[in-house]
């Protein structure tokens, strides 16, 4: 459980979400080797900063923690919020071209080509492995979300003219970052 163990420390409750361009963001994550009460708070922190932005879906890197792990919530109906541990796209169909943001890159929104139908294969927080296919927005929250574990971002989908619309955006985010 190498990956969680060297993060056992962190102040779950003081986890905020991070912005491009931090370097996190960029990581590939390691897998969650053991569904522990670690896991359980970092899912619970997720939810509540997902919900206090009006997210749909949350990657564990957005909240500086590089797991593969992500939270989702398309309908915004509580009881309809789901754990992804260790996800994987398993199939994909169809195509569509729809636009995007990103917790992780606020003010940046662009047309983002992605798949209409995924299949995810992933673990619950009970530890059982299942498979779960969604349409439209929720496959766009899968493959968004699984970007992320693979240290993609929307910004590296974006074409030439949405760079060109978004630039003054994320120059603006870059500049915060080096005064920090």
């Amino acid at each position: 459980m190498a990956a969680i163990e060297r993060i056992q420390d962190i102040d779950i409750s003081g986890l905020a979400i991070i912005h491009y361009p931090d370097p996190r963001l960029r990581v590939t994550c390691s897998p969650v080797e053991e569904i522990d009460e670690f896991v359980r708070r970092l899912v619970q922190r997720m939810f509540e900063l997902m919900s206090a932005r009006q997210g749909v879906g949350l990657a564990a890197p957005q909240v500086g923690v590089t797991v593969r792990l992500f939270v989702a919530c398309p309908t915004a109906d509580p009881n309809d919020r789901q754990v992804y541990v260790n996800p994987r796209i398993v199939s994909e169909s169809g195509k569509q071209e729809v636009e995007e943001g990103c917790l992780s890159v606020p003010g940046v929104n662009c047309r983002v080509k992605r798949y209409r139908q995924v299949t995810v294969e992933a673990t619950h927080l009970d530890g059982e492995r299942f498979q779960e296919t969604g349409q439209d927005l929720t496959a766009r929250i899968f493959q968004h979300e699984c970007d992320h574990l693979d240290g993609q971002l929307i910004v590296d989908r974006m074409g030439t003219v949405a760079r060109l619309a978004n630039r003054k955006a994320m120059r603006e985010l870059e500049e915060r970052a080096a005064e920090v």
